[in-house]
Formats: C-alpha cells, structure tokens, sequence
C-alpha cells in the first residue's frame, strides 16, 4: 500500500550510552550496558530502512554515532524525553515531512518500522505490557503532546482522542518487546537478538 502523504520519518530518542539501561546495572557493567544500548539503537535505525531516520539526542557520541550511520541528528540538550521528542517533531515539521513515527531506541526484535508510514492518524504502539508506549505515528503538526514515562500507553490514548484525528492501537510482537529490567534480557536472548 502506497501512502498518499507527503514524505515521512522515523525519529529515534537516544540517550547518552554511558547514562543507558541504567536498571540492568545489577546484571551489567556499564561497559556491556553502554554496548547494549548502542546494540539495540542500531537494530532500530536498520528496521526504519527505507525511510530517512532522525536521531533526538543531547549527547556528543551519541550525535556522531547517528552521523556515522546516515542519521539526521537533533540536538536537544537537557530538556527530557518528552520535550525532546516534541522539539524534534517541530522540526521535522519545519523540514517539510507530513508524517513522523517515533520509534524508542531499545527494540530488539524491530525489523519494519517503514510500514507505518502508510498509516493515517495516529497509531500507537504498546509495550507488552500495556504500559509504555514503544511506537507512535502521527501526522507531523498534528498538536500532539507527548507523555513518556510509566503508564504512557493510557495517557496517549487520551491525547490521541483529545486531538480528535482518527487513531488506534496495534498491538505488534516485534515491537512489544523493550529492553529495561533483567527479565526482559533473558526472554529477548534466547531469540538470538541480544
């Protein structure tokens, strides 16, 4: 299916590796935390292939990272997750892009994220948990206020209704899984991705 709408993007939160998956620091060093997260970035940069990808980020090796794999880096220092996504998606706006996805940097079984693109509205992406909110796509300059942190999925639910385009969740097993507690390491590596 071909989308009408003009060009889209895959934007990508990543946090400094060195601050990363710091609720794995009880099972690893943060070398092998720092790895995990760049791991686990790249496996998402790779599933948004063919779209363009941009990179939200406050941290120098992190940008150079990005750079080195072909991403569009948005610097945003300081400001937190939610500032941060809503600054990029301001300016992917202003760079003339219709449609934004926002893809989480730590999905290890992510292979296609290009498919929703072609969506229309908003469609939201839960954790497996029905808690946190992996994937969001949205049209660029829709209004949408963002709300990460514990209990997001229900707050975006909220906020898509609260815009009043049409949106729905989709509840997809390659992008349920995230990585943040020991548990979700040891039901991710026997998979082969970790």
């Amino acid at each position: 299916m071909s989308s009408l709408a003009g060009p889209a993007v895959v934007l990508v939160p990543v946090k400094a590796f060195s601050e990363a998956k710091m609720r794995l620091s009880g099972v690893l060093t943060p070398p092998e935390r720092a790895a995990l997260a760049r791991k686990l970035a790249e496996r998402v940069l790779s599933a948004a292939r063919p779209l363009p990808v941009a990179v939200v980020c406050d941290d120098n090796e992190v940008a150079r990272w990005a750079e080195g794999l072909g991403a569009h880096v948005l610097s945003e220092p300081g400001v937190g997750l939610n500032a941060a996504v809503a600054a990029a998606l301001s300016q992917l706006t202003s760079e003339g892009y219709d449609r934004v996805v926002v893809a989480h940097g730590d999905l290890p079984l992510a292979t296609n994220l290009a498919w929703l693109a072609d969506e229309e509205g908003i469609v939201l992406v839960p954790d497996r948990h029905l808690d946190g909110t992996n994937v969001i796509s949205l049209p660029a300059g829709c209004g949408f206020r963002f709300s990460y942190g514990p209990g997001s999925f229900s707050r975006h639910q909220a906020e898509a209704e609260r815009t009043g385009l049409a949106w729905r969740a989709v509840h997809d097993d390659s992008l349920a899984w995230d990585v943040d507690l020991p548990a979700d390491m040891a039901a991710v590596a026997p998979l082969g991705r970790l």
